[in-house]
């Protein structure tokens, strides 16, 4: 089908390479030449004001379902005219007591197009196909092969 690509670069830049000493922040390269600052989370010691993993996710999980929401929706020929979300993942202990992102709660707030009409149900079986067809929600317990 597809393969989608990123480059993960990090160097040291201290001294030590004690936990509490050594760098978080990283480069995600993208092949069309984007480039983002990343580091780890605050709380485990990465800068604040770069992307971390868990926020990329969450993000990740909310473009996905929005994108898939406008694909239904124009093949409804219902005009949306802005989207926004407000998506708050939740880490916590998972069944096995490890830590994870158990759940992403998503809010979103659609801007129909002057003159179109969309009831709840409509609505909410949009959501729902949107879930069921959104490629990052269905992979989010894919299986992780480490190559080295």
């Amino acid at each position: 089908m597809s393969e989608h690509v990123a480059d993960i670069v990090w160097e040291r830049e201290t001294e030590s390479f004690a936990y509490d000493d050594y760098n978080r922040t990283h480069v995600w390269r993208f092949d069309n030449g984007l480039e983002i600052a990343a580091a780890a989370a605050p709380g485990y010691l990465g800068d604040p004001s770069c992307l971390d993993p868990e926020e990329a996710f969450v993000a990740s999980v909310s473009s996905c379902h929005m994108l898939t929401f406008l694909a239904i929706a124009a093949r409804k020929r219902l005009t949306v005219d802005a989207y926004e979300d407000h998506a708050v993942g939740h880490m916590e202990k998972n069944a096995e007591g490890r830590l994870a992102i158990t759940r992403v709660n998503l809010h979103p707030k659609i801007k129909f197009a002057d003159g179109v009409e969309v009831d709840a149900d409509t609505l909410e079986r949009m959501h729902h196909s949107a879930h069921d067809q959104c490629f990052i929600a269905n992979s989010v317990k894919t299986e992780i092969i480490v190559h080295y």
